[in-house]
């Protein structure tokens, strides 16, 4: 794949369990369903290859997969905001690929995005989805089922380019397999459909358990978009220091993807997980101060 040429110019559930520890209530459960490791497969890089139905196709065509990455700042002062563009145009839909912390599948099994970029020899690469911070959701990942537990509103990239918001409650995962998912993400809340930002957005919250309560207000955020067939947008915008980016809505955060040309666009794990990385660096600045641990990332080989 021929490099594209650079642009660029430029603990909340730890927290949540030191009360719960300085409470002396649920201590045991609340280490082993947040702290503790569960490894389901040691090796998902083996496993994908002995269990993956897709076929790739290895032939020579004259569509190359490119990476456009760009910063924008808007406002001033208080209300300056910062964020990163990635629009990608892929030479192939199974381009896109994603990874696991570890090369490992479970819970709680976490690495930066940046050293899982590294080990997978990405040129770019976002924040995922952090499915291992819960047990539920449709997980498929290069074309082979982890997990089949429908909850939520899904996101799902098809080998043909084409990518949709999904219901995962109407379907199963070997369906979606059967229909040509390549990755699935399970978080949201969708933002764009047929280029409209959706209503009630800002009112959503994805995840109600201890220590995931909202996702609410101006926040660090990280969305992908689909502006045409095997044509994305990724958009990572920085939060939480004043002066720099205070962060955003996730009504603004869909108005970004609009202007963008997205006519549908998914809200993904944000805060101290936004990430984006590029051409051997993290290019944004999380808001943790430093990069936070996550279980996946989206991204192309280098």
């Amino acid at each position: 794949m021929h490099k594209p040429r650079r642009r660029l110019r430029t603990a909340l559930i730890a927290g949540g369990l030191v009360v719960l520890l300085a409470a002396g209530g649920g201590t045991a459960w609340a280490v082993d369903r947040f702290l503790v490791e569960h490894v389901e497969i040691a090796d998902t890089t083996a496993y994908e290859a002995a269990n993956s139905s897709v076929a790739t196709d290895d032939t020579e065509t004259d569509a190359e997969t490119s990476v456009d990455v760009s910063t924008v700042v808007t406002g001033s002062g208080d209300d300056q905001v910062t964020y990163y563009v990635a629009e990608v145009t892929l030479g192939e839909a199974t381009d896109l690929r994603s990874a696991f912390a570890k090369d490992q599948f479970g819970e709680n099994i976490t690495e930066t995005t940046s050293a899982m970029a590294e080990a997978n020899d990405a040129l770019f690469a976002i924040n995922g989805d952090y499915y291992g911070f819960r047990d539920t959701g449709i997980v498929i990942r290069n074309g082979v089922v982890y997990r089949d537990e429908p909850a939520r509103e899904g996101l799902v990239f098809y080998t043909d380019g084409t990518v949709e918001v999904y219901d995962e409650t109407t379907t199963t995962a070997d369906e979606m397999l059967a229909d040509g998912a390549w990755n699935t993400l399970s978080f949201g809340p969708a933002l764009v459909e047929d280029g409209e930002v959706v209503a009630g957005i800002d009112d959503v919250e994805v995840d109600t358990n201890f220590g995931n309560h909202s996702i609410q207000g101006e926040q660090p955020r990280t969305a992908v978009g689909v502006i045409d067939e095997n044509h994305l947008v990724f958009v990572v915008v920085d939060g939480r220091d004043t002066g720099y980016s205070r962060g955003v809505t996730m009504t603004e955060l869909a108005e970004i993807m609009v202007s963008l040309g997205a006519t549908t666009a998914y809200n993904l794990d944000g805060g101290g997980s936004s990430t984006m990385y590029y051409d051997g660096e993290v290019v944004n600045q999380p808001s943790n101060g430093g990069e936070r641990g996550t279980s996946d990332i989206l991204y192309i080989a280098g």
